[in-house]
């Protein structure tokens, strides 16, 4: 994926994985493109003017991130899942 600004749309599978991640709550490890690594409860996935954010609440404060910025994303129950482009 690039580090362009213009979205890219992540794989069908990784988005609805991302979606039931969402629906049960999980706390997700999640690995970016910048490098960053943290760790937050998804809580939704939404869309700005063509952008796709999951949102994650970190240290009680929520935090949007980019769909196609986030290179993983793991929990026990699910294991690690490679995010890849559309």
């Amino acid at each position: 994926m690039s580090m362009s600004n213009e979205y890219q749309p992540i794989n069908c599978d990784d988005y609805d994985s991302l979606e039931a991640t969402c629906q049960q709550h999980l706390t997700l490890t999640l690995e970016l493109r910048s490098g960053e690594t943290l760790t937050g409860k998804a809580k939704d996935i939404v869309s700005r003017k063509q952008v796709e954010y999951l949102v994650v609440e970190e240290n009680g404060a929520l935090r949007e991130l980019r769909l196609d910025h986030i290179v993983s994303f793991s929990n026990p129950g699910i294991g690690k899942v490679v995010v890849s482009e559309s």
